[in-house]
């Protein structure tokens, strides 16, 4: 999805000439799915985790080309702001204790990113929102220089013809943040971790589905981004930041109904076909760059086509559960991409974040009468919508439980799900107790990484500190917490 771009603007020529093909890509694609192999013999998992910078006062440190240049690993890209990262981490099984070994390596590979990021005036932390980032900090060079970064800025803003507003309050009528931006700056506040899952064509839709429904239960014990611009907001503020960062509707065309940008979606999907359908149906190109490619040709010659057109479109629409097209060594497969949790609190909690996520859609995905053919798409959407909101406060419905707090559900049927789903992945006892059981330990003491943070800044500002000292100094404390790697519900909070 990160594939590089040429232009920063473009004519409308370039325009329909992308259309068409894109449209081709998808003809190609839907002939494919009939006619093609897919490489489904093991089904594969793989992680990105979004790192934030910052400087030896915990404020966001404009350094990554040189973090990176330090860094010098191919695993580390840059990212949109000059104080993002990306760990990238090669794809692997469930199987055994692999995810015990990688939770060794994820530790080592971030401690030796952190001296290297030391060397070169930053340190690594790994939240959803960086608290300390402040308005101020997007009126300097902020963006990655990235050709990319680039066009995606200046189609955003030529699509929706003004400034960006963000406009979020806390529920109940707490704090709130207004502000406008000129740049989609705001977008690099929200890191985030994305799950990756390898499926089979026929697999798709039920995956998809599976994972949909799932979506508010992993933000109500995921959440980890409660502030921004020192605002105490939701629980997982970044999902609605994300939102409204990337939105290239004028406020007439949302009054309209036009779908935005950053799309939960409308229906549960037959096949993944549904979802590049719509994508090419309902949103116009923001990089509309034509590669010299002739999928018919090169499908028709027995090799499978790149689809870039398709691809590139589809990695300028932001579903939560995006589906990705690949190709791997001349064969293509089929992924899942999870987009929905924030980066963090520590490598164990982004690894049982992971573990309860692929545990549990395994057995949603197989059962005889699904969960969403029991629940309205709708309410799948209302439960992301009250979980990003409240976060471990939040009460969902379910089918065949009705209406109960998310800890509750996830307590009682969630996590034996997991469990089952992770022993018929092959995770080995060790591994499903280690991570299944820190979201145990969540549901039991009420504590995500978003509840800490705000018990820990509420302690601070009692002992007489203003809210940005006492967000900076929540701040210091959660990055001692993070390379503790003692999950985040057994973390401390200042008396």
């Amino acid at each position: 999805m990160g594939d590089d771009v040429v232009g920063a603007a473009y004519t409308r020529e370039q325009r329909q000439g992308y259309r068409e093909k894109v449209r081709q890509c998808l003809d190609v694609f839907e002939r494919m799915l009939s006619e093609s192999g897919f490489d489904v013999d093991e089904q594969l998992t793989g992680l990105e985790i979004e790192l934030n910078l910052v400087d030896a006062d915990f404020a966001p440190a404009m350094v990554n080309a040189a973090v990176l240049e330090s860094i010098a690993d191919p695993d580390y890209q840059t990212e949109l702001g000059q104080y993002n990262i990306e760990l990238n981490v090669n794809p692997r099984p469930l199987r055994g204790n692999a995810v015990l070994e990688l939770e060794r390596q994820l530790r080592a590979s971030l401690n030796a990113a952190e001296v290297k990021a030391n060397a070169a005036g930053g340190h690594i932390v790994m939240i959803g929102i960086l608290p300390t980032v402040m308005p101020q900090h997007f009126h300097t060079e902020w963006m990655s220089a990235n050709a990319r970064y680039a066009a995606l800025n200046e189609s955003v803003f030529a699509a929706r013809g003004e400034d960006l507003l963000i406009d979020i309050q806390a529920p109940g009528g707490g704090e709130r943040v207004t502000a406008y931006a000129d740049t989609i700056a705001p977008e690099s506040a929200c890191t985030s971790v994305q799950l990756h899952l390898q499926v089979s064509p026929q697999e798709f839709a039920p995956a998809w589905n599976a994972a949909q429904s799932l979506l508010g239960p992993q933000l109500a014990m995921g959440a980890n981004s409660p502030y921004l611009f020192g605002r105490q907001l939701w629980a997982e503020t970044r999902t609605e930041l994300f939102l409204q960062a990337t939105d290239t509707r004028a406020v007439e065309l949302r009054n309209q109904g036009v779908r935005p940008r950053v799309f939960f979606g409308e229906r549960w999907i037959t096949s993944i076909f549904d979802l590049f359908e719509e994508n090419v149906r309902y949103f116009p190109a923001l990089l509309p760059e034509v590669s010299d490619e002739d999928p018919v040709a090169v499908l028709d010659a027995g090799r499978a086509p790149r689809l870039q057109e398709l691809r590139l479109h589809n990695g300028t629409v932001y579903r939560w559960n995006r589906p990705i097209y690949d190709i791997v060594d001349g064969r293509p497969h089929l992924r899942i991409e999870n987009r929905v949790l924030p980066a963090g609190p520590t490598a164990v909690d982004v690894l049982a974040n992971a573990a309860f996520y692929y545990g549990a859609m395994r057995v949603l995905t197989d059962e005889d009468r699904p969960v969403w053919t029991k629940m309205s798409f709708a309410t799948a959407e209302a439960n992301f919508t009250e979980c990003a909101s409240l976060g471990m406060a939040a009460s969902v419905y379910w089918p065949g439980f009705g209406e109960l707090p998310a800890e509750e559900l996830v307590l009682r049927h969630l996590l034996p799900l997991a469990h089952e789903g992770l022993e018929q992945w092959g995770m080995s006892a060790a591994a499903r107790e280690r991570y299944l059981g820190v979201i145990e330990g969540r549901c039991k003491t009420g504590r995500n990484g978003a509840v800490w943070q705000v018990a820990t800044v509420q302690a601070l500002e009692r002992r007489g500190l203003d809210r940005l000292t006492a967000v900076k100094e929540m701040l210091r404390h959660y990055a001692q917490g993070m390379h503790s790697n003692e999950p985040v519900h057994t973390w401390d909070v200042p008396a």
